[in-house]
């Protein structure tokens, strides 16, 4: 997945942009948007979908249960319901814990470089 919630975010990204982001297809976006109420771009002329932050946060969590979890749609929208907060701070673990994985990755290719 290439979504990296530490990047600086423009103020809004086009539909394609977030499904790059995740990997995954427009029409799953737009999928998961009718599914899950904290999903709510904003729609400009012609149906133009603009994702702000906060949109692209609410999808890495429906992303984190849906496909890294491999929870089904109604049980990640009632985990959501339920407690976000827990599945926010676990998100951000999970982050955390990745990028130190690379950083640690890329020191010991470069220490493998040196020897």
């Amino acid at each position: 997945m290439a979504y990296n919630p530490n990047k600086e975010l423009k103020l809004y990204y086009s539909i394609k942009e977030v499904a790059q982001m995740f990997d995954v297809t427009e029409s799953l976006l737009r999928y998961w948007e009718k599914e899950f109420p904290i999903i709510a771009p904003k729609k400009v002329a012609g149906n133009v979908r603009q994702y702000k932050k906060e949109d692209i946060e609410n999808i890495r969590l429906v992303y984190h249960l849906v496909k890294e979890r491999g929870m089904t749609l109604q049980g990640a929208r009632q985990r959501l319901k339920d407690n976000k907060e827990t599945i926010v701070n676990q998100t951000e673990i999970i982050d955390r814990l990745t990028a130190i994985k690379e950083e640690l990755l890329s020191m010991r290719k470069a220490l493998d470089y040196i020897t």
